[in-house]
């Protein structure tokens, strides 16, 4: 192994997200002495970057106001919002909630977005490295002294390659995670460090997002509309999305709760079978399918939100978990966190404090009023509403805090609930764009180099293929949206299977197996989708 180069920064970024290119930001603009990179384990900014994404521009105009001269290439003001009910058949309007209207939003490419914000944060001076994948802490008497990024040109074999290259080591007085939902360093962090000590268990929903061109004239641009119900049953949190754009698109998605119950439930299925419904197949029916992506969001709030700070690093943005569930929006609170990150920064040098700084910001007083909002549904839809209704009634002043639960262990064991399967209700006969999850992955535009090591590490691969497959049939094979994990049957029995290049990156396995066997770490700098406007 050849040795590793050193790079010296004051401070150093993990993630191109809006979170993290926020900070850069803000540091060079109030500090431009300061040395800033931000390491980006995507092919180039915005490859990996999904979101619904209705944006509140408040947080983005005070970093950049100039931003609105060259807007991303999607940008549409929010207009009207819809929410309904969805039955089998049927669709029920009713009343908006008043944290999802719309008035005064945006609807983005989140990719695009990040693209724009990265020009600015090279033009203010920030060193930006896609391809990059940070691959370990650096740690020195117990503070992060900055990140080591992952070697290029492994093998299969584990072995160094003809083309083989050691990983930088980016040194820095502090070091800032941005990764987002489920970041590898931020597991790491947390575990090491304790973050989580003392704080509910933290909850994940799966998103999927397609991006449809249509015949001219079935859009309405700026339309907002959002369901909950059917196909999903009343036990399971979920809704979908709906963004009229222009130029005859509609963004289209479905989220799903993972603390879901029931082992056979597929949430990609869920979300082909929304698609046609009566309701939804009219808007899609003739249309084209342009790209797709799937993506793991962090929910727990702000009852499940770790420290925020350790020794010589802190978190920001959905690396915490700062989403604000009931408005679906989370880009305006991670644009916060790292304006925030920069100037505590700034202002002390460290990131020491940082945690009690961010709590007594305005970004925790609006998660501290929908606290309950989340949690209340885990017992049902209609009591979640009812629950909903009340904390927006009462703008979150209940004397309690509901505790949420965790993802990993809320499957129930084959055979002991007497409900029916989801799929036991499911239309069959379908004919909307993907028919399967390869062709989704196909319109992430997907990319891995085969001759690397499998990047989902599985601890004891005989649970999978005993215990798992006695006790929930090995849910690997549907709860993940990409077909990575396959269990095949040949003269020696029954084994796993990993199509580890077919991971988009979402992070279910590492968050929904119920064993917590199965360890997402990044593969090689620049793998994984290559999302286009999502």
């Amino acid at each position: 192994m050849s040795d590793r180069d050193v790079m010296e920064y004051d401070v150093a970024i993990v993630g191109g997200g809006p979170a993290g290119l926020a900070c850069a930001i803000q540091i060079k603009k109030n500090s431009p002495d300061l040395s800033v990179c931000l390491l980006e384990k995507g092919s180039e900014l915005g490859a990996h970057s999904l979101s619904g994404a209705v944006m509140e521009p408040g947080p983005l105009d005070a970093l950049w106001p100039e931003w609105r001269d060259e807007p991303p290439a999607i940008c549409v003001p929010a207009g009207d919002d819809e929410f309904l009910l969805l039955t089998r058949r049927k669709g029920m309007r009713l009343p908006t909630p008043p944290q999802m209207k719309n008035h005064g939003n945006l609807i983005i490419s989140l990719g695009a977005l990040v693209k724009k914000l990265g020009e600015r944060a090279e033009a203010l001076g920030v060193d930006v490295f896609p391809g990059f994948a940070g691959a370990g802490l650096l740690l020195d008497e117990g503070r992060v002294t900055g990140v080591r990024c992952g070697d290029m040109g492994v093998q299969a074999d584990g072995q160094p390659g003809p083309a083989y290259a050691a990983g930088v080591d980016i040194q820095a007085g502090t070091t800032v995670l941005a990764e987002g939902c489920r970041g590898s360093l931020t597991k790491e962090a947390i575990a090491r460090f304790g973050l989580s000590e003392g704080r509910s268990a933290q909850t994940y929903g799966l998103g999927f997002k397609e991006l449809w061109q249509l015949p001219p004239g079935r859009c309405r641009p700026g339309l907002i509309q959002h369901t909950v119900g059917w196909p999903l049953d009343s036990a399971t949190y979920g809704g979908s999305f709906i963004y009229h754009l222009d130029q005859d698109r509609v963004y289209i998605g479905f989220v799903v709760g993972l603390d879901y119950e029931d082992a056979a439930f597929s949430p990609f299925e869920a979300f082909q079978q929304y698609k046609h419904h009566p309701r939804i197949r009219g808007l899609l029916e003739g249309g084209e399918i342009l790209a797709s992506g799937a993506r793991t969001l962090i929910e727990g709030g702000i009852q499940a939100l770790p420290k925020l700070d350790m020794p010589g690093a802190m978190l920001v943005g959905d690396a915490a978990g700062t989403l604000n569930v009931p408005k679906i929006k989370g880009i305006h609170m991670a644009i916060n966190a790292g304006i925030s990150a920069a100037d505590h920064i700034v202002e002390s040098g460290t990131a020491e404090g940082f945690d009690a700084r961010w709590r007594g910001s305005a970004s925790a007083r609006e998660l501290h009023k929908v606290r309950n909002v989340r949690p209340g549904f885990n017992r049902g839809l209609w009591l979640g509403l009812i629950n909903a209704a009340w904390e927006t009634l009462t703008g979150g002043r209940s004397p309690w805090t509901l505790r949420t639960r965790s993802d990993h262990d809320s499957l129930d064991v084959v055979g002991s609930n007497p409900a029916p399967a989801f799929a036991d209700n499911w239309v069959q006969d379908r004919d909307l764009p993907p028919r399967d999850r390869l062709a989704s992955v196909y319109f992430a535009n997907n990319a891995h180099d085969e001759d690397q090591p499998v990047h989902l590490r599985v601890a004891d691969t005989s649970i999978c293929e005993t215990r798992c497959y006695e006790e929930y049939r090995n849910p690997c094979t549907r709860f993940c949206p990409a077909q990575v994990y396959e269990m095949v049957e040949d003269d020696n029995g029954r084994r796993l299977q990993i199509n580890a290049s077919n991971c988009v990156h979402c992070k279910a396995c590492d968050i929904k197996d119920p064993y917590q066997i199965i360890d997402w770490v990044p593969p090689e700098g620049g793998s994984g989708p290559n999302y286009q406007n999502l």
